[in-house]
């Protein structure tokens, strides 16, 4: 009996560990922010779907993890032969949404508070985050999209892979997960890159995105 209950403690330990290790999102490459991208002539125009495109987070802390979405303000975006050449997208701050706990609980309005404070994002202050397109090249067999991110009047240049489908009715611009560093931006609270001694009280710094822009002409 002793046998069985330790084999079964030793499983359940491999399996914590492996839940534990499994691999984040690869970050996007980041570097200072440069001059943004114009059009081709022939490059087409679309303008972002607010109702259809989202940007999904996942954040990351010793206990455990929350994520949820947050919307477009506007968008715009120019594509030729499946490539984005130009585009500007505002990011509305202040739609942040937690999905992980019930949307009428105390700690899901804690949550969102906090991150809308000065503590995070600030969004009084602070009430877009902004994507500029500065260009996109195929990588390693994928298409990568570069562009300036600015949050709390921080700027700097993102790169991440995406692809890009065109129809009839417009196109979609969806990227792969990946992570950004919020320290770059100025984003302090919880975090290893300005205070010592959390111990496990630390928030990390990676925050893992994903994007899906939908837009018509």
């Amino acid at each position: 009996m002793k046998g069985n209950l330790l084999k079964l403690f030793m499983l359940f330990a491999l399996s914590v560990a492996v839940i534990g290790c499994k691999k984040k999102a690869d970050e996007a490459e980041t570097t200072d922010a440069v001059e943004v991208s114009e059009a081709e002539v022939t490059a087409v125009k679309y303008m972002a779907n607010k109702a259809e495109s989202v940007v999904s987070w996942k954040g990351f802390k010793p206990t455990g993890t929350h994520n949820g979405t947050i919307s477009l303000e506007s968008g715009v975006m120019t594509v030729s032969n499946g490539k984005v050449e130009s585009g500007t997208f505002l990011i509305d701050m202040n739609s942040i949404v937690n999905l992980d706990m019930p949307a009428d609980s105390d700690g899901n309005g804690k949550l969102v508070g906090h991150l809308k404070s000065a503590d995070f994002f600030d969004v009084e202050n602070y009430k877009n985050a902004v994507f500029e397109v500065t260009g996109m090249e195929e990588k390693d067999g994928k298409m990568m999209l570069s562009g300036n991110l600015t949050m709390k009047e921080k700027k700097n240049n993102i790169t991440f892979p995406v692809t890009v489908t065109e129809s009839a009715d417009g196109v979609t611009l969806a990227s792969e997960t990946f992570t950004i560093d919020r320290s770059k931006w100025d984003v302090q609270y919880g975090s290893k890159s300005f205070f010592d001694n959390l111990g496990d009280k630390f928030i990390n710094d990676d925050i893992e995105l994903s994007l899906t822009i939908k837009a018509t002409k």
